[in-house]
């Protein structure tokens, strides 16, 4: 039925729909060329324009089909458009339960705090204070910044080679990608990076087990000794999977190691889950595959049921921040945490953590068959739903510990020989020579079948491309 509108003009909604709905992918993308801003970045890889999309799959405007294995960089846990995500949005909307409320409490919000603390390790949970940030990641990045700087009376903090915390001014002073920051000028001051345990690029060309005690020595050596030229910390901040750093696992005996040196100088430490959380890795936080318990937790991305929300839960006793002392208008989005609730609750009940885990294992080892049938795989590695593939330049020289220079032009031409076939990917790590696979919670074992089969045939087809011999090379 027609209706009228604020304009005064009369339209027929799925007629105004279907009008944009016949353009085709180059008509999209020439008009988002020509009013976006030159900052974008998806669209330069992936260039489609999505109008229909629905569990793991996307179709484009020229009603070509694709598996999302970015799954909005690992926010869509339940993929495109879930019903149990889609009547929870439904239901507030049909209550008349207000849509905004910066930070006063309701019912919505209360049934969010709940279930979010019911996936946290009790331990934490029940002696933990929450807060809601503005909609972004690293606005809660922000956020935890701020919180352990006023617990500790601190102005330094330390974060990791290859990290990555968001694009705000604090967030990005955080984050170990130089190119953000080339142009910026000066950032939070007092940051200071760490080595990460890296087992293909090992920072101290060693690798394995030794690599990462050589790591955590260096690091406990650092904060004691008094001619390091570094202050004390107010915290020091970190993934235990880099996700835009090349889907890089922490060692869980390097990460207890961590907890220890940070526990025992009293040191906040802070866990970023904004990727890894909420079930991704095959736990319900990438924290607990090591058995520790941080002192923040930075949360976002899946945490929203796809729409945007964050969040840091933290240790009671830090909360010595004033009233005011972090804000944002959106921090009360009802809709997102009604999604959130849902699910949250929808990946308990349906052991969607298990589910992520042995359906990641699956896709390894198709990783790993192909890995042996090519040349230009250095590494597969992750945890769960966060996967990552290493492409490597084989026929330059390797380094001491045998690995290959990255070869981030054949990346590129695999991700699009990829997106040819039906499947979406992105690039990460250094020189963007990481491919990673991020597909939705619900993925099932046929899908993860059919994934690994357009990756191998795009392997082998960018191999041709870049005419690389192809066979083993080991």
């Amino acid at each position: 039925m027609p209706r009228q509108l604020r304009t005064g003009r009369l339209e027929t909604i799925p007629q105004r729909r279907k009008v944009y709905m016949t353009k085709g992918n180059a008509i999209y993308l020439e008009s988002q060329q020509r009013r976006e801003s030159n900052a974008r970045t998806y669209p330069r890889k992936l260039p489609i324009a999505i109008i229909e999309a629905r569990g793991v799959q996307v179709k484009d405007a020229d009603g070509r089909t694709y598996y999302d294995c970015l799954a909005g960089a690992g926010t869509l846990a339940l993929g495109h458009n879930h019903p149990v995500v889609v009547e929870a949005m439904k239901d507030v909307l049909n209550s008349g339960m207000p849509l905004l409320t910066l930070d006063l409490t309701t019912p919505v919000k209360e049934r969010f705090v709940d279930e979010l603390f019911e996936a946290l390790p009790s331990e934490f949970a029940g002696k933990a204070r929450i807060q809601f940030c503005g909609p972004s990641g690293a606005d809660a990045v922000e956020a935890a910044v701020k919180l352990v700087k006023t617990a500790t009376g601190r102005s330094v903090m330390m974060s990791f080679h290859g990290g990555y915390h968001g694009m705000t001014s604090g967030a990005l002073s955080l984050t170990g990608n130089l190119q953000p920051k080339r142009q910026v000028g000066t950032l939070m001051p007092g940051a200071h990076f760490l080595p990460y345990p890296y087992d293909y690029r090992c920072p101290f060309g060693i690798g394995g087990e030794e690599g990462h005690q050589v790591g955590s020595r260096y690091i406990e050596h650092l904060l004691d000794d008094p001619e390091s030229g570094v202050l004390p910390p107010a915290g020091m901040i970190m993934e235990l999977v880099q996700g835009e750093g090349g889907v890089i696992p922490a060692p869980d005996a390097w990460a207890r190691e961590i907890r220890r040196i940070t526990g025992e100088r009293e040191i906040p430490l802070i866990i970023d889950e904004v990727q890894t959380g909420i079930g991704r890795t095959g736990r319900m936080f990438a924290f607990e595959h090591a058995g520790i318990l941080p002192d923040v937790i930075v949360i976002s991305k899946a945490v929203g049921g796809s729409l945007p929300l964050s969040v840091i839960v933290y240790r009671e006793e830090l909360d010595r921040w004033e009233p005011g002392a972090h804000a944002g208008t959106f921090r009360g989005n009802q809709l997102a945490m009604a999604a959130g609730t849902a699910s949250l609750r929808f990946i308990r009940e349906e052991r969607l953590v298990e589910h992520a885990a042995r359906v990641g294992q699956r896709l390894v080892k198709h990783l790993e068959q192909t890995r042996s049938a090519v040349n230009c795989i250095g590494q597969v590695r992750g945890r769960g739903l966060m996967i990552g593939a290493e492409i490597i330049d084989h026929e330059r020289a390797s380094d001491r510990l045998g690995s290959y220079p990255a070869y981030s032009e054949l990346a590129r031409e695999i991700q699009r020989q990829c997106l040819k076939r039906g499947l979406i990917l992105e690039l990460g790590g250094r020189h963007g020579s990481v491919v990673r696979f991020l597909p939705p919670l619900i993925v099932t074992e046929e899908e993860i079948d059919r994934i690994a089969e357009i990756f191998h045939e795009a392997v082998l087809a960018a191999e041709r491309h870049n005419r690389i011999p192809q066979g083993v090379f080991r």
